[in-house]
């Protein structure tokens, strides 16, 4: 199984973090807008083009990163699975998130959560601990293996 390299962005207004809702195989979970990266096409690149389509952003977007490094491995009896998560940060400001409709069709929703309300969701990979103290600025952080059944 090769692995899958899965760019993302934490993208704040304020104390809330901006996550997108997937719905697969009849189930729920919200994820870091972002997604994975093609050949030949750089970590910017491929984030630039998944903000685009998941929530609409434009490219002009300040980003900085990477801050975080994950990677989620299937356990052993799970479907083979292996994602390599590389995490960058951004500031909304004041960017209208009003009329983002994402033209990916695996993604239902987005909406700003405060950090407070993210250890009650299910999110992939799970770093709500890490989200919850995270600072810009902050060094690149290594969060290991990760893996939420």
């Amino acid at each position: 199984m090769e692995p899958r390299i899965r760019v993302s962005a934490i993208l704040r207004r304020e104390s809330r973090v901006l996550l997108v809702r997937h719905e697969k195989h009849g189930r729920e979970y919200w994820l870091l807008p972002g997604g994975g990266v093609g050949a030949g096409e750089s970590l910017l690149q491929a984030l630039r083009r998944e903000l685009a389509e998941e929530v609409g952003l434009a490219p002009d977007l300040p980003l900085e990163g990477p801050v975080a490094i994950a990677d989620s491995i299937a356990p052993t009896g799970s479907p083979a699975k292996h994602v390599v998560h590389i995490v960058f940060a951004g500031h909304l400001g004041d960017r209208s998130l009003e009329r983002a409709r994402s033209s990916d069709a695996a993604v239902w929703n987005h909406r700003l959560f405060d950090v407070d309300e993210l250890a009650g969701i299910a999110l992939h990979p799970p770093i709500q601990r890490f989200l919850a103290r995270w600072q810009p600025g902050d060094p690149t952080v290594y969060l290991g293996s990760l893996w939420a059944p």
